[in-house]
C-alpha cells in the first residue's frame, strides 16, 4: 500500500495568485510531488500580500504565501525564452498533471497550451482555472477576486439594506474554485487509470461561485424574487443576529427558529415581562417588531461575556456561537485538538511558522509531515537534476542562456 494517498502523482503547477496554487496545495498535502513554476520578473502578486514575518516586507516573507505553498517545490523559469519553455515541457513530460489559472490564451502564448502539452505527454491531465472560463463573449476579460465575487452576485447580497454592498472578506471565489478543481483532478486520475487517457478541464471560477448562491438563483428563477441585503437578519428566524456582549468588541450570534427555541431562549434570559407581549408571541410577530426585539436582546447580552451567552444558549438548545476574532481562532481548543494548525521551523527566509492543515483527517495513511514553502527559485537545481535528470553541463548551459530567472 502506498505510504501517502497520492504518492507517485507528479504535478507541474504553472498557476499563481490563489485559486490555482490552492488547488494543487491539496494534492501536495496528500503526498503528490508538486513543482510550482514562478517568475522573478512577473512575481506572483500573492507574494506581496501580508501578513509578513516580523512586519518586514519581502517576496519570501509572506505568511499567506508560506501557508498556501507548504509541501511544494519551487522553480523560476523565463517562459519567454526558448530554454525556459524547453524546461517547462520537460517538467510536463515528467508530470501527471499540469495546472494554470492565467487569462485565456496566456499558456498558448508561451507555447504551453493543452494541445502543445499533449504532444509532449499524450496522457497529461491539465486544468485551467480562469475567471470566466476559456470560451464565451466575456472569457478574455481579465480580473481579480474582488471583481469576480461582484460578478458572481456575492457583493450585492452582503451588507445592510440601507447601506452600499459590503461583499465578503478577501477574494472569496478564489477559495471556492480549488475544492472543485481538486475533486476534478482526482476524478481525472481515476479516469486515466481506467482508460489510459488524459483530460483537459476548463474550470470557470465564476460558475463555481454560483453554486454557493443556489437558493437566491432558484428563488429568482421560480418566483422572480431578488435576494436583498439583510445584514444579519433571517426571514424565518427571530431573534437572529450578532449581539454585543461584555468586553471590548465582543459579540455572540444567536438564532431562534422554532417556538420551542423561543421559549428556551426566554428562560435563559430570565423570562422578562416583554417576552410575554403579543408583539413577540409568534415568529411573524417577532419579525414585524424585529428592531425592538434586537434592542432588547442586546440589552441582555451586554451584561454577559460572549462565551457565557454561547454556553447558556447552547445548553438550552438554542443555536449560538461566539463571533471569534483571529486571536480566538488561533487559540481555539477544538482546532488545536484536531491539529489544524501545524508547525514548520525550516523556512529559509522566515524560519518557523504555522500553516493551516487540510480540513479533514484520514484514517490512514498518517498525515504528511510539512515541508516549508519554497522561496523564489529555491529548487531550480534540485528539480532539474533530481526530477528531470539534467546533467551539470546542461543545467549550467540553460542558466547561461537565460532559461531561469
Amino acid at each position: 500500500m502506498s505510504e501517502k494517498a497520492l504518492e507517485g502523482v507528479k504535478v507541474a503547477d504553472f498557476s499563481w495568485m490563489a485559486a490555482g496554487p490552492l488547488t494543487t496545495r491539496y494534492l501536495a498535502f496528500l503526498g503528490a510531488q508538486v513543482v510550482r513554476v514562478e517568475s522573478k520578473t512577473r512575481v506572483d502578486p500573492a507574494r506581496t500580500f501580508g501578513p509578513f514575518r516580523d512586519d518586514i516586507l519581502g517576496l519570501d516573507r509572506s505568511l499567506l504565501t508560506a501557508t498556501g505553498q507548504t509541501n511544494k517545490y519551487g522553480i523560476t523559469l523565463n517562459l519567454r525564452h526558448p530554454g525556459g519553455v524547453e524546461v517547462a515541457k520537460r517538467l510536463v513530460a515528467w508530470a501527471d498533471i499540469a495546472a494554470e489559472n492565467f487569462a485565456p490564451g496566456t499558456m498558448e502564448g508561451f507555447g504551453l497550451g493543452y494541445e502543445e502539452l499533449r504532444q509532449v505527454k499524450p496522457d497529461i491531465i491539465m486544468i485551467s482555472l480562469s475567471n470566466l472560463g476559456q470560451t464565451g463573449p466575456l472569457a478574455s476579460r481579465p480580473g481579480a477576486g474582488a471583481q469576480l465575487q461582484a460578478l458572481s452576485g456575492f457583493t450585492d447580497i452582503i451588507g445592510w439594506p440601507d447601506r452600499t454592498p459590503a461583499g465578503p472578506y478577501f477574494a472569496y471565489t478564489d477559495y471556492i474554485a480549488p475544492y472543485f478543481g481538486a475533486v476534478a483532478l482526482l476524478a481525472a486520475l481515476d479516469y486515466r487509470r481506467q482508460t489510459g487517457r488524459g483530460m483537459y478541464f476548463d474550470l470557470s471560477q465564476f460558475e463555481t461561485g454560483l453554486h454557493f448562491l443556489a437558493p437566491a438563483l432558484l428563488d429568482y428563477s421560480a418566483n422572480g424574487r431578488e435576494a436583498q441585503r439583510m445584514g444579519n437578519r433571517c426571514p424565518y428566524a427571530a431573534p437572529h443576529g450578532a449581539y454585543r456582549c461584555r468586553g471590548d468588541d465582543r459579540w455572540c450570534a444567536i438564532g431562534v427558529f422554532t417556538d420551542g427555541e423561543w421559549r428556551a431562549f426566554c428562560r435563559v434570559i430570565g423570562n422578562p415581562p416583554w417576552t410575554e407581549a403579543p408583539r413577540f408571541s409568534t415568529l411573524m410577530a417577532r419579525l414585524e417588531n424585529v428592531d425592538e426585539l434586537d434592542r432588547l436582546v442586546g440589552e441582555w447580552t451586554a451584561d454577559h461575556s460572549a462565551e457565557e451567552v454561547m454556553a447558556l444558549m447552547q445548553e438550552a438548545g438554542v443555536a449560538a456561537g461566539v463571533v471569534q476574532n483571529a486571536q480566538d481562532l488561533a487559540q481555539d481548543v477544538q482546532l488545536r485538538h484536531r491539529q489544524f494548525y501545524r508547525h514548520i521551523d525550516n523556512h529559509r527566509e522566515i524560519g518557523s511558522y504555522e500553516y493551516l492543515d487540510l480540513p479533514f483527517t484520514l484514517s490512514h495513511p498518517p498525515p504528511l509531515e510539512g515541508r516549508s514553502a519554497p522561496c523564489l527559485g529555491e529548487h531550480n537545481e534540485f528539480v532539474c537534476r533530481e526530477f528531470l535528470g539534467m546533467s551539470d553541463d546542461e543545467f549550467v548551459r540553460l542558466i547561461q542562456e537565460g532559461a531561469f530567472e
